[in-house]
């Protein structure tokens, strides 16, 4: 596969770019700091320079020729106000998703967080508020895309444990607890190998469940 990554010189985007480079996918890494390119380039991604705050949406466009999935990874991480939550975690979604219409690249798997869309938790402060709200409003402009095949993952609280290979993968909502980032990276991989898992938002943690079995059974739901 070709897989383009929005954010990647994030976490989860490093992770998840040398587990496809390792089995032979292209992945191209978007990346707003040129300084972040070697470390994307040595987790076998070709680094792209792309400002999602900045670009417009043929600048976007033209970086996703030949692909066959997005996979939106970028956020305003922490230490950011409440304005790069909307410009980030929301906005740089939406230009993400108008490019893949615009190239004709339609998968499209979105990384939220557990709590997106719902009301926010007043005594976690203005900033948690505006991430919520940022998520969920990035969640409703895929689900309203009919030139996408949109899948949404929410990752419970991430840690930098060693993968596990097991999880607990379905739709919301299945509690609260944590999974490792090299565990969501593993199950973005089975996702993108499982194109008929689409239109669908899945909750994350770890769990009892292979990966491979637990992205057997949303093929096998009947859904």
């Amino acid at each position: 596969m070709d897989i383009v990554i929005a954010g990647g010189h994030g976490k989860i985007a490093l992770r998840l770019s040398r587990l496809l480079a390792e089995r032979g996918d292209t992945v191209r890494g978007l990346i707003r700091n040129p300084a972040h390119a070697g470390d994307v380039r040595d987790a076998g991604a070709e680094p792209v320079v792309c400002d999602l705050e900045a670009a417009g949406v043929e600048e976007v466009a033209g970086h996703l020729p030949g692909a066959d999935a997005v996979v939106f990874a970028a956020g305003a991480g922490p230490g950011s106000g409440a304005a790069r939550k909307d410009t980030v975690d929301r906005a740089a979604s939406v230009l993400m998703a108008d490019a893949a219409e615009r190239a004709g690249v339609r998968g499209f798997v979105q990384i939220s967080a557990m709590g997106a869309g719902d009301p926010p938790d007043p005594g976690r402060g203005e900033v948690w508020e505006a991430y919520i709200r940022a998520r969920g409003a990035a969640e409703e402009d895929l689900r309203r895309r009919d030139a996408l095949d949109w899948l949404i993952l929410r990752p419970g609280r991430l840690t930098d444990d060693p993968p596990t290979g097991r999880v607990h993968l379905a739709e919301p909502p299945i509690g609260r607890g944590e999974v490792t980032r090299d565990d969501v990276a593993a199950v973005i991989v089975a996702l993108l190998d499982a194109a008929d898992v689409r239109r669908r938002t899945l909750d994350l943690l770890n769990g009892d469940t292979p990966v491979a079995d637990a992205v057997a059974a949303l093929r096998g739901d009947g859904r």
